[in-house]
């Protein structure tokens, strides 16, 4: 009779034991699948993300929203040039050199309304190339090895039955609150994509007052709200990289009740940091 109650309490503690492996490894799968996939979409340029919607925004911005910018810079350069002439004592002093700066601004201004949305795509590129250095850095750094987890499977190994059962119960929650956080991360980078296409549609404003002394403020911080969510993608890859590295040390740490709750711990950590980014990101630019 006891060979059978030893044989079902080493069934049941292995049992245990494989669930409770099974359930973090697929969390730690997914902190590494988590960082490639945020490495990925926070590395494309708009185009790239999604070309119909580009398109369909690009149509937009150069049908609708280029025509206004139009009548906007013939306002804006009209006003520009009244402000040049009756800056000179009141008409008393005019130099013809005034007239060709004008010109000059006038010619850059058209040039870079022209050449809009080459500048926006442009900003993004050069985003995307950080992101994409940073990226191969962050791989190889934040996986988690078979290594390491064959410690902590050593240290599930040494547990009673009891103990085991309320950790694969933790475990479990665990896999419902990393379900949460792939939720937020989707809703936080396609959130931001969003952002770049609505930012992009209106580009062609902004840009008409940009040589504009009085109104040249509204274009530079369109362009510094520009560089603030481009750049926010680098910020979103460390934060994964960040959440991926405490994984890593939980791992390590031989503590599996520990684990699970400092897991949580940081998966809201992570869900916080992230919400953040967008701050942190406008406030580096300066952009408001």
């Amino acid at each position: 009779m006891s060979f059978l109650t030893d044989w079902i309490t080493n069934w049941l503690h292995d049992l245990l034991v494989n669930g409770i492996m099974g359930n973090l490894g697929n969390l730690f799968t997914n902190v590494n699948n988590q960082v490639g996939e945020v490495a990925t979409n926070v590395g494309m340029t708009p185009g790239t993300f999604n070309p119909g919607v580009f398109a369909l925004i690009k149509q937009i911005s150069e049908t609708v929203v280029l025509p206004i910018a139009g009548l906007l810079l013939t306002f804006v350069m009209t006003w520009e040039l009244i402000q040049l002439i009756i800056e000179r004592n009141n008409l008393h002093e005019i130099d013809t050199w005034i007239f060709f700066k004008w010109i000059f601004k006038t010619a850059i201004a058209v040039l870079l309304l022209s050449n809009t949305f080459n500048i926006v795509t442009g900003i993004f590129e050069v985003a995307q190339s950080a992101i994409q250095q940073a990226a191969g850095i962050i791989s190889g750094s934040t996986g988690v090895t078979s290594g390491m987890m064959a410690t902590l499977q050593a240290q599930l190994q040494a547990m009673d039955i009891g103990p085991l059962l309320g950790l694969w119960m933790q475990s479990f929650l665990v896999q419902i609150i990393v379900l949460a956080l792939n939720i937020v991360v989707f809703v936080i980078v396609y959130g931001r994509m969003i952002e770049i296409y609505i930012l992009t549609s209106l580009a062609p404003l902004p840009m008409a007052t940009l040589t504009s002394r009085e109104l040249g403020s509204m274009g530079q911080n369109y362009l510094k709200s520009l560089l603030a969510v481009a750049f926010q993608g680098l910020l979103l890859l460390v934060c994964v990289a960040i959440y991926a590295i405490l994984v890593q040390s939980i791992v390590t740490s031989g503590d599996p009740f520990g684990a699970i709750w400092a897991t949580i711990g940081y998966t809201v950590l992570l869900c916080f940091t992230m919400f953040k980014t967008g701050t942190v990101a406008k406030s580096i630019f300066a952009a408001h």
